[in-house]
């Protein structure tokens, strides 16, 4: 989530800028905040995608995993029959050994390296998800004339927060008229402990059948 946190911490000040030039607190603005873990967490196609990042982290770890496999098997067998090799037959078997601990090494590097498969998927299927909340948020933010939006899941030392100024719902409620989110009335559901229920249509978007609602903290 550190790359939406980076997100929602932009957003504020953008926010902030458009509200007015001298970004102050003036005319009714006031300063909110937002659980990006809540809201992430109520978008079942964010859900979804993160199901399909762990599948192909679990396929490509598994993928590595066979070659190291391969290489201690090599190497076992080596040091069993080392005493009966050449000194010849030693470097070439040796040599194999760390051609193919390096092919392990450099495939983990693509998989799952600074800017590897994992990552790039990662930007795929996350990012698009990640740019309609910041939207939504935006588009809150500007009709409500709210200056600044915290992330209270972002690890900013915040120490006190008024569940009046929660406006994760409201984001949420936005996003609906985008893309699915669970609605209004199944996260209140789960918020009181009766059970998420089962997703529907309303207001707040499209729900969707045996997605996961989040308690509200």
């Amino acid at each position: 989530m550190k790359t939406f946190k980076t997100l929602i911490l932009t957003a504020a000040f953008v926010c902030g800028g458009i509200m007015t030039a001298n970004a102050q607190l003036g005319g009714g603005q006031k300063i909110v905040y937002v659980d990006s873990e809540y809201i992430m967490e109520n978008i079942p196609e964010y859900g979804d995608a993160q199901e399909e990042l762990n599948s192909f982290s679990t396929k490509w770890q598994n993928e590595v995993k066979a070659i190291y496999d391969k290489v201690s098997e090599m190497y076992s067998k080596y040091q069993t029959e080392m005493l009966l090799l050449s000194e010849d037959q030693k470097r070439a078997r040796e040599q194999a050994i760390i051609d193919k601990e390096q092919e392990a090494k450099n495939l983990q590097m693509q998989y799952f390296g600074a800017e590897g498969q994992l990552y790039q998927k990662r930007t795929e299927l996350i990012q698009p998800i990640q740019e309609k909340v910041y939207t939504a948020m935006k588009e809150v933010a500007q009709t409500k004339n709210y200056a600044f939006i915290l992330d209270l899941a972002s690890g900013t030392s915040i120490l006190y927060a008024n569940d009046k100024n929660d406006i994760s719902d409201e984001v949420l409620d936005q996003l609906g008229n985008v893309m699915q989110t669970v609605r209004r009335e199944d996260r209140r559901k789960a918020n009181a402990g009766v059970g998420s229920g089962t997703p529907g249509t309303g207001n707040a978007g499209s729900g969707k059948s045996g997605s996961t609602v989040k308690p509200k903290k």
